[in-house]
């Protein structure tokens, strides 16, 4: 016994069948795209460095002078930290500071190197510089007279006031020179370790700059240049 189905039960039938895809097909995860789980925690890299008082350094200093020597000026593990100051003053800020500072002379200049000296230090830029000029008053004596509705009456007043005079001048630059070397040999080199700077008067913003000026010294000429750091602000 055959069936037949009319061409409206057959649209029906095949209504159901794709309804039926469609479902099975929303359920099941494609197998072209494998479901890849959750994601994996975000973790820190051990190997970068902790934070620490490190200071980077700049290009070194480099000349060549026209009488033939080469010299060069560079400094390398330099840092920086604050520390509390000495003072009670809100206008002070300390700070140790450190690094080495190499001086080299290389080259076959026209005359002899006979000398030459390498000097390391700081540069302190002070954006305003606030100066006390000692305390301040004033003493007034003025009449009072006051007539109410039933008798006039008559009085003193007086008027007494006192400060300090701030007045706030244009910043500046300081030089601390840490160390001074002779040069004898072409090479030198200075090392500084835990030395204090501080910052005193200095309103808004500062900064610190590490320096080293290299002179080779002939018996007809001088040759000098100078490395400059990484100007910090404090």
């Amino acid at each position: 016994m055959s069936t037949l189905l009319t061409a409206p039960t057959r649209r029906s039938a095949s209504l159901v069948v794709v309804l039926l895809l469609l479902y099975f097909g929303a359920a099941l995860p494609a197998s072209a795209e494998p479901d890849a789980g959750p994601l994996p925690p975000v973790v820190a890299d051990e190997s970068l460095p902790p934070d620490s008082d490190s200071w980077p350094s700049a290009e070194p200093g480099f000349l060549a002078a026209p009488d033939g020597w080469n010299l060069t000026v560079r400094a390398e593990t330099e840092s920086i930290r604050p520390v509390a100051p000495l003072t009670t003053s809100l206008a002070s800020r300390e700070y140790i500071v450190g690094g080495t500072f190499t001086g080299v002379v290389r080259g076959a200049g026209r005359g002899k190197l006979i000398g030459g000296t390498l000097e390391a230090g700081y540069r302190i830029g002070c954006g305003i510089i606030l100066d006390s000029f000692g305390p301040t008053g004033r003493l007034g004596f003025t009449p009072l007279i006051r007539i109410p509705f039933t008798a006039p009456t008559a009085g003193f007043g007086f008027d007494i006031s006192a400060g300090v005079q701030m007045i706030a001048r244009p910043g500046q630059v300081n030089i601390v020179s840490v160390d001074k070397k002779p040069v004898k040999g072409g090479d030198s080199q200075i090392a500084i370790h835990g030395f204090r700077i501080r910052i005193d008067g200095c309103a808004g913003q500062s900064f610190i700059q590490s320096y080293a000026t290299l002179t080779g010294s002939t018996e007809s000429n001088d040759d000098v240049t100078t490395y400059l750091g990484v100007a910090k602000v404090v």
